[in-house]
């Protein structure tokens, strides 16, 4: 069973200094005003200096909100957004979005078409010299690698050549902070994946403080030290990749990355009994009502009938190998609907063959339903 203890929202990750903070900030839409739109309730959330996170979850949730409160795009009703110490939006407090020394970057890219390259980059550095804004521009084309396209117009570009662009334009008037709303999600998969390396590495080397606004549970993962991912309007859990996925302290956030075997149960002496197999759970009293988790990898599938007290019995229903594992569903006994387990590129279980089906120690996720939040 997986400890779902406190943890600090700095748990794992290098103290800094604060970039930008938000404490207890709410903001509600009236539905006739905004309806696809959704408000946040006690956003409380700090960026370290140079760090990047990601704001996380599905459509509807308050990520974008965040953003645009952080932009100053919005006012927030209650709570306050600092940055860099100062506060910019609270009470009677409104630093205007232009004042805020934040850089954008978007999905549509933006660019002016009749502007060469070099002049979209150095579109924002209006108070340089022309000698020294063409050299600004100039220095940031070289971090991306688009110096020998400096003269070209957006039409003569590729998507990806698009988004480096844009991602330079942002970063040329060297902003306190940088905002980067779905950036990707208009890309094909291969270059998807290249761009967000690109991003990460030109972010990391500049030491700018980065907020991403993403749906993929995996480009969060990929791109951010740290994620906050959010539910309804709420923070749900802030942490580095690997403890959103190896501790999650809600049903919620483990499954929003990746799939996983549902089931409810009840405690008995310690232990509790799934169509998977039993689960320890040491922590909790008897009879304590509790859902478990377990995802398809972490299953424990063998051939042969169930031979002990820890394992069920069950058939394999379908296998489908998708290149680097293989996909199962199995009919278990007593299971109304299949469960989906992973495995190998192994050809030992196929397609009808007898198996019995457990949970290794310490690969369940247990939830006590009484402390569960809302759903």
């Amino acid at each position: 069973m997986v400890y779902l203890g406190e943890a600090t929202e700095w748990e794992g990750s290098v103290a800094r200094d604060i970039a930008v903070d938000l404490r207890d900030v709410h903001l509600a839409y009236p539905s006739a005003k905004v309806e696809s739109r959704a408000g946040v309730h006690g956003i409380s959330l700090s960026v370290g200096e140079g760090e990047i996170i990601a704001l996380l979850g599905p459509s509807g949730c308050g990520k974008t909100t965040t953003l645009r409160l952080v932009a100053g795009l919005e006012t927030p009703d209650s709570g306050t957004v600092s940055l860099h110490g100062e506060v910019v939006s609270g009470g009677k407090k409104f630093l205007p979005a232009e004042q805020r020394r934040i850089g954008f970057m978007f999905q549509d890219f933006a660019l002016f078409p009749h502007l060469t390259v070099a002049e979209n980059v150095g579109f924002g550095l209006k108070r340089r010299r022309n000698s020294a804004k063409r050299d600004r521009a100039m220095a940031m084309l070289k971090e991306v690698g688009l110096t020998e396209k400096a003269d070209a117009y957006p039409d003569e570009l590729s998507g990806g050549q698009k988004q480096r662009v844009a991602l330079a334009r942002a970063l040329a008037p060297e902003p306190s902070v940088i905002l980067l709303d779905e950036p990707f999600s208009g890309l094909d998969a291969s270059l998807r994946q290249s761009l967000r390396a690109e991003t990460v590495r030109v972010l990391k080397h500049t030491g700018t403080t980065a907020i991403l606004v993403t749906h993929d549970a995996e480009e969060a993962m990929f791109m951010a030290d740290r994620i906050a991912l959010l539910n309804d309007g709420v923070i749900e859990q802030v942490g580095t990749p690997g403890e959103l996925y190896q501790h999650p302290r809600t049903p919620f956030v483990a499954s929003f990355f990746g799939e996983v075997n549902r089931f409810d149960a009840v405690v008995d002496h310690g232990t509790c009994w799934t169509p998977a197999g039993l689960v320890e759970t040491p922590n909790l009293s008897c009879g304590t009502p509790v859902e478990v988790l377990v995802r398809p990898d972490r299953l424990h599938v063998a051939l042969g009938p169930a031979g002990c007290g820890r394992c069920n019995g069950g058939t394999v229903a379908l296998k489908r190998p998708l290149g680097r594992s293989t996909l199962y569903q199995l009919d278990v006994d007593g299971c109304p609907a299949p469960l989906t387990a992973r495995g190998g590129d192994s050809n030992d279980l196929t397609e009808g063959d007898r198996i019995n089906v457990s949970i290794p120690e310490g690969a369940a996720l247990v939830f006590p339903r009484s402390e569960l939040p809302r759903t």
